[in-house]
């Protein structure tokens, strides 16, 4: 009884084995600098939603100052800030859509430099 267990342990790995060879597979398997490309392009989106979210924001808020600025110089209290918040949210959009704009021609050169580059 002795002698069966005793060969049938020498036969198997150890878990530990196991576990160590199957490691070595897995980084075998996986791809060097996979993991960075995609959070740097993570990244890279997330940073332009916020450069976006900035631009509108922005604009609304310098509408709104010089808006109510000048209705407190001349006395007219709700015209021009009206007038002005609606200003800077038109600006706000259209740098909104320039920077998108620029963005969308920034991938399509890059585009036709990897298809020229194939």
């Amino acid at each position: 009884m002795w002698g069966i267990s005793l060969v049938s342990d020498m036969r198997e790995p150890s878990d530990a084995d196991r576990l160590k060879a199957l490691e070595e597979r897995i980084e075998q398997a996986r791809k060097p600098g996979d993991e960075e490309h995609h959070m740097k392009k993570d990244y890279s989106q997330a940073q332009l939603a916020w450069r976006m979210v900035i631009e509108l924001v922005a604009g609304l808020g310098i509408g709104f100052g010089i808006g109510y600025g000048l209705d407190t110089l001349l006395g007219t209290m709700p015209i021009f800030l009206v007038l002005f918040i609606f200003f800077g949210l038109a600006a706000g959009i259209k740098t909104m859509l320039n920077s998108a704009k620029y963005v969308q021609m920034k991938q399509l050169a890059k585009m036709a430099g990897e298809d020229e580059g194939s």
